[in-house]
């Protein structure tokens, strides 16, 4: 019987169909988010960045909100990237209360739009506001930070993954949170053991 080999089994179909390498995000930490968040005077650009990094939501997400998806604890995500008929995003109350309160002093219709501006007006801003404190950022680096965040200070990732990201499959959620270093690591160690 001859000895066959594998044609694809070259060095050169190896380099070329190499699986890529997952890309590692830079995750924003709280200090500088926060900064962004003081740093930005316009309400609404304010309400646009606080929605994505204290309550995880997608751009998207939160251009499509109505006063009608303001509940008393939560928002409701009307047609939602999941496919599912809603879903529910949970946010500090404090930024309920000023999103009513934008609401009521822009004088917004039940079924209109909270923040009638453009995907791609709302990525300029968001870029904007990381030039306020020298670096650039992107819409999704602010819901990448509030995983990475709420993980970091002890939230189960269970809970990260289907509250916070409303994720279908934990393994997606892993692909969110940020490396941790060996500060980070030695931190936890002397909290748990030390």
């Amino acid at each position: 019987m001859p000895a066959l080999t594998n044609p694809c089994n070259t060095s050169v179909i190896k380099k070329i169909f190499k699986r890529p390498q997952a890309i590692q995000w830079q995750i924003v930490d709280k200090e500088t988010v926060d900064e962004i968040i003081f740093r930005t005077m316009n309400s609404r650009n304010r309400l646009i960045l606080e929605l994505m990094a204290r309550g995880g939501m997608r751009i998207g997400e939160v251009l499509n909100l109505k006063p009608c998806d303001i509940q008393e604890r939560s928002l409701t995500i009307q047609n939602p990237k999941s496919g599912r008929t809603g879903e529910t995003v949970y946010v500090p109350r404090k930024i309920l209360v000023r999103l009513n309160d934008y609401v009521k002093a822009k004088n917004i219709g039940l079924s209109d739009r909270i923040f009638p501006i453009s995907y791609v007006a709302a990525w300029s801003m968001v870029k904007k506001a990381g030039q306020l404190v020298d670096i650039e950022l992107r819409p999704h680096d602010l819901r990448r930070h509030a995983a990475t965040y709420a993980s970091r200070s002890g939230t189960p990732i269970e809970i990260v993954s289907k509250v916070i990201l409303r994720h279908a499959d934990l393994s997606t959620t892993q692909r969110y949170l940020g490396k941790v270093n060996d500060s980070e690591a030695i931190r936890w160690i002397e909290t748990l053991y030390g």
